[in-house]
């Protein structure tokens, strides 16, 4: 059996604009999309929570 020539090639690293058209993507692209958007939302607040227990650290050593 011959190889599909797409087999070979990387996948193309999901991108996405806020303000995007969306139009053009389809149901599976749009739920890649959503993943994508889920997990930066969890890393930044991750660093959110990060610079807050930095900021409550200084804070209580600067309260003595």
């Amino acid at each position: 059996m011959a190889k599909d020539d797409d087999d070979d090639r990387p996948k193309k690293k999901i991108v996405h604009e806020i303000g995007q058209e969306l139009a053009l993507l389809s149901v599976k692209e749009l739920h890649e999309r959503i993943a994508l958007l889920k997990e930066e939302i969890a890393r930044l607040e991750g660093s959110i929570a990060s610079k807050q227990a930095s900021r409550n650290v200084a804070d209580q050593f600067f309260k003595k």
